[in-house]
């Protein structure tokens, strides 16, 4: 018999397995009498594959095995039967569980996904025993209560009902009553548009029992009845045309919620009733106060306190996993996401739960508890996580106060309306980071409607601004572009220029983060429609110049930063930074006025610290990649321009011909080199007739101010400016105003995604960093074994026309992946050039095969209709390519017969190719002929007077086969 192996929990006098318990024995079960081999989990940041956010299945890490992409020689390929537990985030994306968390008692970010496969071993019979083994001898759950599904069939995909699986099921003893059969919708799994798929059985347990008959509920969304256990059998492939093609290996997919399993074995109706969730609601309990989880929904959730718990519970089992496994709260992709969940949870505990700053992280030891033991990578970032979760919360807590009162001052302004600005809504999004998600709860609360719509359309204008479209242009003409007469104005009102050099106060914590100062400054000036001025109403766009700023203004390539301004006496209302702008030493702040501005208003500055952060990563990267060039290229390797912004940046120089794939390689290795020695990299402003004199210099053709901002990496200063030091060889040392790291280790990598002449002797790159970089590393590595997996497949090669084709076809969507995806140059130029060759050796492997075939159907042919001045009939060609091959032989074997044949297809159409023999020229035409014919099957046809060929429906093929003969006759 099967023996628990840790302790069992006991509530009220009954006995019931922990979660622990229950995953180690699903585990175990396949492992130990299934012969699985057991995989751990892998990290939810998807590898490869960047239509994921996040890992959101078990079968992630499987996809190549499913596809047949997977390479022969790696150990997955080597994998018949694999059981594991797979962690599972479903928040952003196509899979968005994020907004139901909460409202009800069983959606989540983070699940545990149990599952066990079969590639190419057991099917059906298999599957679902050990399924129906495990569920009622191991774990015990009552037949009665279980009820499973197959399926029904679809007339539409023309698949037949699963009568297998359902006859399986019968003859393990269950029920017929309980064995039902349900639509595509329900049981028949797709992994995408296209790709593998299959029919699944579900299986489904009903919590009350009790001798009922509970079919009808199933897959009804009734909470009594609920899915447990998802077998999937994968035996069809979705084809790019929408047709289905039986698979040549058939697999097994499962996937089973363990926090569902666990409720149904502890005797639970609700998730987070589990000890996988009541130590970590007990932990909020003690660190609040106030009352405890009772599990209420709904309106009998009275201040939503039920909720909260719940949000937080799950949303802090999420951070736990994301951030161990390399995702931090961020600015785009999975990142932003994993913030959005990170400020939902703290907006939870400091509003709803009324707990001090430091509950999340304060969760943490909990979360691991409860975890550590199935993912051990947990417990090696314990302090990690809580520091990354402490420091966000921080500032996301100052800025959740800011938008509170930004959105009671407005609540009340615009009484009795119901309507919130969108506006003010687009600020709190764009300034202080709010999702939107929390702004409609807020308001929700009030009684007060955010038109969505409106708000859709501010953000696409803002895209379109930044993109930099005509408006755009014209707006930062009229309100951030000085024109000489408000220039000639500001100098003879004695008003100063900007001092900008708090641009550059920022400093390294003591944990390695940067930390950005506020700035207080006084306004001293409007500029506004080519017009200064001293007041500026709400509502209206405008250009702000200020005494002094830390916002750096676009130069030296660099894009602006964005950010807010606040006034002292009004810390409530946010006036967003969209752009900034240098001219004529005075700094022009774009900003949207949401009340007056005056000048004389005394304002606190506040970059946006991650955008500001990004462009430094980008810019030292531009500076390092500069070098690496001369490195590689020679000293002659000249800069002709280069762009940085927060995503990426973008570099031009001279060049004598395209970058070999070797040459990439090197100069991203002499950037990697400078990452890992972490130089130091020193700044400061120095007399520009001292800087000039810096041997190797890196220079471009534009003025410089005086002093000038020289920026040395690993190099200090004093060397660099010592009379005929060759220091400045020996590393990158350029003029440069812009914002640049303190060590070049921040940068963690640098990865050219693409390189292309732009006009003959100047080439551009455009590179990315840090974690895309590493992103673009992962995706090129999958493609790389995608392309090795299929060049194997071409060199044992195939006596199948079909087979050849669709290898063929594979190497053409590979080529589109490859050219299209972000990932090293150099290794895209590698695997272009190998699908160009492995193309060519597809096309012309397909070329022989059908004319070998062609040559056999041809001597099959002439052996049936010997001596005939005429030969007309039907063939089956899987192509018209074929069919033309087939009546050319014939023509080159009996050079006095002319030919038609006729080949249906699966499709009922008919197509059609004939050839006329010289001899019968002018009078016999075979364009003439193909037309007579196709034209009884309702289709077309065309060439010349020799060869021609066209396409019918298969309804008049008999009809046509008489036309063919009388009008040759």
């Amino acid at each position: 018999p099967w023996c628990w192996r840790c302790s069992p929990l006991r509530r009220g006098g009954a006995t019931y397995p922990s979660a622990g318990r229950v995953r180690a024995d699903f585990l175990r079960f396949f492992q130990e009498r299934h012969g699985h081999q057991r995989l751990p989990s892998a990290p939810v940041r998807p590898r490869g594959d960047p239509r994921l956010l996040f890992v959101n299945a078990g079968m992630n890490q499987f996809k190549p095995v499913f596809l047949g992409t997977v390479h022969p020689r790696s150990q997955l390929a080597r994998h018949r039967r694999v059981v594991n537990s797979q962690k599972c985030v479903r928040a952003g994306g196509k899979h968005n569980d994020l907004e139901d968390v909460g409202r009800d008692t069983y959606h989540h970010t983070f699940f545990e996904m149990l599952g066990n496969w079969s590639f190419g071993d057991y099917f059906k019979e298999e599957a679902c025993s050990m399924a129906w083994e495990l569920l009622t001898e191991v774990y015990k759950i009552p037949k009665d209560r279980l009820y499973v599904t197959y399926f029904g069939g679809d007339a539409s995909l023309g698949l037949s009902v699963d009568e297998e699986c359902k006859d399986v099921w019968l003859r393990l003893g269950v029920p017929a009553s309980h064995v039902l059969p349900c639509p595509s919708k329900d049981n028949f799994w797709e992994m995408g548009d296209t790709g593998p798929c299959g029919p699944c059985t579900e299986i489904h347990y009903d919590h009350v029992g009790g001798g009922r008959n509970a079919a009808a509920l199933v897959n009804q969304g009734s909470p009594d009845v609920v899915e447990i256990w998802n077998l999937v059998f994968m035996q069809y492939s979705r084809e790019v045309e929408g047709n289905l093609l039986p698979l040549p290996q058939h697999h097994v997919d499962t996937g089973m919620g363990l926090e569902r399993l666990v409720a149904v074995l502890q005797n639970k109706r609700s998730n987070y009733d589990t000890d996988l969730f009541t130590p970590i609601l007990d932990a909020i309990h003690k660190s609040c106060g106030g009352p405890r989880y009772q599990g209420l929904v709904g309106d009998a959730d009275i201040g939503r306190v039920n909720m909260a718990y719940r949000v937080v519970a799950d949303h802090v089992r999420t951070l736990c996993i994301c951030i161990t496994d390399g995702i931090y709260p961020g600015a785009s992709g999975a990142e932003l996401v994993l913030r959005q969940i990170l400020r939902r949870a703290v907006r939870f505990c400091s509003e709803v739960l009324r707990s001090p700053p430091g509950l999340l992280a304060s969760l943490v030891p909990t979360v691991v508890e409860v975890l550590g033991e199935a993912y051990p990578e947990l417990t090696k970032n314990t302090d990690q996580i809580r520091d990354i979760i402490n420091e966000n919360e921080a500032g996301f807590l100052l800025s959740l106060e800011r938008g509170r009162r930004v959105i009671e001052r407005t609540v009340q302004q615009i009484e009795p309306s119901t309507d919130f600005p969108v506006e003010v809504a687009w600020s709190l999004y764009g300034n202080l980071g709010f999702p939107l998600d929390l702004i409609d709860l807020m308001l929700e609360e009030k009684g007060i409607h955010l038109d969505s719509a409106a708000f859709n359309k501010l953000a696409q204008e803002f895209a379109k601004q930044k993109a930099g479209g005509p408006q755009a242009e014209q707006k930062e003409d009229t309100n951030t572009h000085l024109d000489v007469h408000s220039l000639a104005q500001l100098h003879n009102n004695n008003v100063p220029a900007t001092d900008d050099s708090p641009k550059y106060a920022y400093t390294l914590g003591q944990r390695g983060q940067y930390e950005f100062s506020p700035c207080q400054a006084t306004v001293l000036m409007l500029y506004k429609d080519q017009s200064l001025q001293t007041e500026v109403e709400a509502g209206q766009r405008c250009g702000v110049i200020l005494d002094r700023t830390n916002f750096y203004a676009e130069q030296g390539g660099q894009d602006s930063d964005q950010g807010y301004m606040i006034r002292l006496e009004q810390q409530d209302i946010l006036f967003p930074v969209e752009s900034v702008h240098l001219c004529g030493g005075y700094v022009i702040h774009e900003v949207t006025a949401v009340e007056t501005l005056h000048a004389g208003d005394q304002v606190q500055l506040f970059v946006n610290e991650a955008q500001r952060l990004a462009c430094m990563t980008n810019h030292t990267a531009t500076h390092m990649l500069n070098f690496a060039l001369r490195c590689v290229l020679g000293d002659s390797t000249e800069q002709r321009g280069s762009h940085v912004t927060a995503e990426r940046l973008r570099f031009d120089f001279d060049t004598k011909g395209p970058v070999t794939v070797e040459q990439l390689q090197q100069i991203e290795q002499v950037v990697q080199d400078m990452i890992k020695q972490n130089e130091v990299v020193h700044m400061a402003e120095v007399p520009l007739e001292l800087a000039r004199k810096v041997r190797g210099l890196r220079t471009v053709n534009e003025e410089y101010p005086d002093p000038v901002r020289i920026v040395s990496l690993g190099v200090p200063l004093e060397s660099v400016l010592t009379c005929d030091s060759e220091a400045a060889i020996q590393t990158s040392v350029e003029l440069c105003c812009g914002t640049h790291l303190l060590q070049t280790g921040a940068v963690e990598d640098l990865a050219i995604i693409s390189e292309r002449q732009l006009v003959k002797g100047i080439s551009r790159v455009i590179a990315v960093t840090g974690a895309q970089a590493k992103r673009a590393r992962e995706v090129g590595q999958c493609l790389d074994m995608d392309v090795d997996s299929v060049s194997l497949r071409m060199k044992q090669g195939s006596t199948s026309i079909l087979e050849m084709q669709n290898l063929s076809k594979e190497v053409g969507q590979l080529t589109k992946v490859v050219i299209d995806t972000a990932m090293p140059q150099w290794q895209r130029k590698k695997l272009h050039t190998i699908l160009k060759a492995l193309q060519r050796t597809a096309n012309t492997a397909i070329k022989k095969l059908e004319m070998q075939q062609a040559k056999e159907m041809a001597e099959s042919l002439l052996a049936k209709h010997c001596n005939q001045r005429v030969i007309i009939d039907t063939i089956p060609a899987d192509s018209l390519s074929i069919l033309m091959k087939v009546v050319n032989q014939l023509c080159d074997k009996s050079p006095g017969t002319s030919v038609l044949l006729l080949s249906p297809q699966a499709s009922d159409e008919v197509l059609c190719a004939c050839q006329v023999s010289k001899n019968c020229l002018p009078v016999f035409s075979a364009a003439d002929w193909a037309v007579a014919v196709c034209a009884q099957m309702e289709g077309k046809a065309g060439g010349s007077p020799i060869v021609a060929k066209g396409s019918g429906n298969a309804r008049g093929m008999q009809g046509a086969l008489t036309a063919a003969l009388e009008f040759a006759q």
